[in-house]
């Protein structure tokens, strides 16, 4: 028993696993800024402040046009990698249901983590609920050949993108009862009781989506954020939780289609280099070219219609996100692969494993450090760097990642918190300074 509860050593890390983290997980930051530093209203809205025709405008259509939502997926790609990673090693070393025991107390612990994110660190686009829950139904599938994960998959894709097409025409169809009820003359018919609540539910939806509703909720939210803690925790906290049953239940299918993803790219040898160049070219061009030309038709109606998604909502006839999103991460995954197997760009991996061996220290660390840079119980930035500004905050953070994760891993086999969730999984306490043997868990 004692054997399968020791974590797996260094020599038996898969080095591009481990920089493919690293990747993610700084990226992931790239898509979090927006969150933390500036109002939402702003965050979605680069016309609000006039800033068309600015760098802040060039910041955000490529960002939204190129990286968004990829290095989400990449991760969620490699948690998968990860639960066949941490089972299968122990499975192999036998203990009956022991591997089942560990990886659901890790699953279990990771969502203790995720309350510490949430309700401590006031992060509300925190993913570790997601990752701990959705995790724990992806064991079920572990041993499933890479073909019956594709089309796992593939069933995840078509689902997702039926919901967010279904969610699309639930409010073409709010708009379209609405002003039919708007156009009937009341002077001569009196509106049912259906008939008013149909009004009121397209004219809150218009409302909402007005410059001058969203210039106030900028300044309620500016104000939420930067007063005392219990006003931050209070608004914080409450978005999490306004927006997690929406998110985790009907956009679960989102999180399952990459860690199916992961799994079955992990048995193919994708993730870990293994497959050839062709096949890493072909998801680079295809993925990239495919994804990147429906992510520009998915943004153009958005900026056709001044980012008023009342007025997108009434025009548009298809939802392209999760096409998008899902051809674009493969694309960069078979770009990163392509850099990785070229050999040119070893130390650029080099650099990034640290960063990938801590991606759970660094994930909660981001959360901190934006916390007390933008939050009014720290330095109070919240709303006041221009969007540009908010990116040089992400290459300073990165900077500041990179460099301590080296440090640290100099001395110490495990990141802190990788320490914590270890010795918590194990219930017994791993072992931190290295050693000549440096063992190590994936």
């Amino acid at each position: 028993m004692n054997i399968i509860a020791t974590p797996v050593r260094e020599q038996e890390r898969i080095v591009i696993l481990d920089s493919l983290r690293g990747i993610a997980i700084l990226g992931i930051l790239l898509m979090n800024i927006p969150l933390f530093g500036l109002p939402e209203a702003v965050a979605r809205d680069p016309s609000l402040l006039h800033e068309q025709g600015t760098i802040n405008y060039t910041v955000w259509y490529l960002v939204s046009w190129i990286p968004e939502g990829t290095q989400r997926a990449l991760f969620s790609m490699l948690f998968g990698a990860g639960i066949l990673l941490f089972v299968g090693g122990k499975e192999k070393k036998g203990g009956g249901m022991l591997p089942a025991d560990y990886f659901f107390r890790r699953q279990l612990w990771l969502m203790v983590f995720s309350l510490i994110d949430v309700f401590i660190l006031l992060w509300y686009g925190d993913i570790l609920l997601d990752y701990a829950l959705l995790g724990m139904i992806m064991f079920a599938f572990r041993n499933l050949p890479p073909r019956r994960l594709l089309i796992g998959a593939a069933f995840c894709f078509v689902f997702m993108l039926a919901r967010e097409n279904r969610d699309l025409y639930l409010n073409k169809e709010k708009i379209y009862l609405g002003e039919k009820v708007a156009a009937i003359d009341t002077t001569k018919t009196k509106l049912s009781f259906l008939q008013q609540e149909q009004l009121a539910a397209m004219k809150t939806f218009q409302e909402k989506n007005t410059v001058e509703a969203k210039l106030k909720n900028k300044e309620e939210t500016v104000l939420r954020t930067t007063e005392s803690y219990k006003t931050l925790y209070e608004f914080r906290t409450g978005e999490y939780i306004d927006s997690l049953v929406h998110y985790l239940f009907f956009g679960i299918w989102d999180v399952l289609l990459f860690m199916f993803l992961g799994m079955a790219f992990f048995k193919m040898g994708i993730l870990t280099g293994q497959a050839s160049v062709k096949t890493y070219a072909f998801m680079c061009v295809i993925g990239l070219g495919v994804g990147l030309t429906i992510s520009y038709l998915r943004l153009q109606p958005i900026i056709d219609a001044k980012f008023n998604r009342y007025e997108y909502t009434r025009n548009a006839s298809f939802s392209f996100y999760e096409l998008s999103r899902t051809f674009r991460s493969i694309g960069f995954l078979g770009l990163i692969m392509l850099l990785y197997k070229s050999g040119l760009f070893k130390w650029l991996f080099a650099l990034f494993r640290p960063v990938g061996q801590m991606a759970f220290t660094n994930y909660l660390m981001q959360s901190l450090i934006c916390g007390l840079l933008f939050y009014g119980i720290g330095w109070g930035w919240y709303g006041r760097l221009e969007r540009y500004e908010i990116y040089i905050v992400v290459a300073v953070i990165w900077v500041v990642q990179i460099i301590y994760s080296h440090l640290w891993l100099h001395y110490f086999r495990f990141g802190p918190l990788e320490w914590a969730w270890r010795s918590l999984t194990y219930w017994k306490l791993q072992p931190m300074k290295k050693s000549n043997k440096k063992e190590m868990d994936i």
